[in-house]
């Protein structure tokens, strides 16, 4: 097909050749995703943070298409033409079944969204069509390498490994919407060092500091940017959201809820409901919650609308101050399940390889002029210094203002406890 090209702001431009990529970037179930920001709540942190998953895939598409490029002109690429576009699709596809606010909201939808990409892919959708045109299994296809099955792991390990394209789009991409530095590294130098031995991916140990810049920029963004508090406390809230409309569905409350909302709460929904949820439909719900007769979703609701989000403070693994205000929330009649929260998030920013375990993620190699190959730890100092480390933050989240609002012997003991007065 004759060139088509969409301007990027990380990439500059992003260059599709094949007419099935565009058919699948045109079909509805894709478009969706432009009305799914990358960073879900993150915007009440960092306003820039307004992108959409829709760039984000296709980044990750042009990521693998410059890798694919490039290994394929040094002819060191061991892939059939079929693996090569099965490598573009999946990259390009790897994120369709994210929901409205991305990450954060997963665990109330009911499964991953690499599950719901699955889904998308195997059933009754636009993007299905699409890719049973070139083969009938071709849609199984991509969701194995989806879910890390199909039987080829170079085509596996291109979208999903220590060092891949979604990575590496996602890294610049946020760094760049959110108006830090942290995630930027050389994209053009890692390709450039990339290598093929014996169906798997290594580097030139002279681009080693290339890979360094790019851990290293992993490990910046999650504690900067993806785990940052206030993020989490919107996060936290939103989930809250969600345990009570829950409950309240469960309970025959009577209050909005769209019948594919709906399905969603009680554990009834299919791809049809799912892919009718986006961050606009999600905002229209806030609204209409924002003034439900029940407090609890009303107040919870107003507060992502309106940005007056949880306060924290930060705490150790087991401290006796959570237990303490619990008791003291309920006496005032605060609900301690919607109102205070215990959050620990963790994260790896290199799984170091240990051959003990074989569970232990597939690391980066890098490979010398004599042919001797390494793994990235055992060379670099700054990785060696984080590898296979996990990392977890304490936070205690509250509603301050609930707490400075009130007066009395109780409100006092939980400020003492809090150390706020004012």
């Amino acid at each position: 097909m004759k060139e088509r090209v969409f301007k990027d702001p990380v990439h500059d431009f992003i260059y599709v050749y094949d007419k099935v990529i565009l058919d699948l970037i045109d079909s509805k179930e894709m478009q969706r995703l432009r009305r799914i920001k990358q960073l879900g709540i993150s915007y009440l942190t960092y306003h820039g943070a307004e992108h959409s998953r829709f760039s984000h895939s296709l980044g990750t598409y042009e990521v693998m298409r410059r890798i694919l490029d490039k290994l394929s002109r040094k002819g060191e690429l061991p892939l059939s033409e079929e693996d090569k576009l099965l490598c573009k699709v999946t990259a390009l596809l790897h994120d369709c079944g994210h929901g409205p606010f991305s990450h954060s909201l997963e665990s109330v939808f009911g499964g991953s969204h690499e599950q719901w990409s699955k889904d998308i892919i195997l059933g009754d959708t636009e993007i299905n069509q699409i890719l049973a045109g070139i083969s009938s299994d071709f849609p199984k296809k991509v969701a194995e390498v989806i879910d890390g099955k199909y039987h080829n792991k170079l085509v596996v390990s291109l979208i999903s490994s220590q060092i891949d394209a979604d990575r590496m789009d996602y890294l610049l991409r946020d760094s760049k919407a959110t108006g830090v530095t942290y995630g930027q590294f050389d994209l053009d130098r890692i390709i450039r060092v990339m290598e093929i031995n014996d169906g798997s991916i290594l580097f030139r140990t002279a681009g080693m500091h290339s890979i360094e810049s790019y851990v290293l920029a992993r490990y910046s963004m999650y504690w900067q940017v993806y785990f940052h508090p206030t993020t989490r406390s919107g996060e936290i809230i939103l989930k809250k959201i969600f345990k009570r409309a829950r409950i309240l569905c469960q309970q025959g409350f009577d209050f909005y809820l769209p019948l594919c909302l709906r399905n969603i709460l009680t554990d009834n929904s299919r791809v049809k409901d799912y892919l009718k949820l986006d961050d606009a439909f999600m905002f229209t719900v806030f609204q209409y919650w924002s003034h439900s007769s029940d407090d609890i979703l009303a107040d919870l609701s107003s507060r992502i609308l309106n940005r007056r989000l949880f306060k924290r403070i930060e705490c150790g693994i087991t401290d006796e101050i959570y237990e303490e205000l619990v008791i003291l929330f309920n006496r005032l009649g605060i609900n301690p399940d919607y109102y205070l929260v215990l959050d620990h998030p963790s994260h790896i920013s290199y799984d170091y390889y240990q051959p003990e375990d074989e569970h232990s993620k597939n690391p980066i190699y890098l490979e010398d002029k004599q042919g001797k190959i390494n793994e990235l730890s055992q060379l670099s100092d700054p990785v060696r210094a984080i590898a296979g480390k996990k990392q977890v933050m304490y936070n205690l989240y509250y509603p301050r203002d609930m707490i400075l609002s009130g007066q009395g012997e109780i409100y006092d003991k939980i400020k003492n406890l809090l150390s706020i007065s004012k």
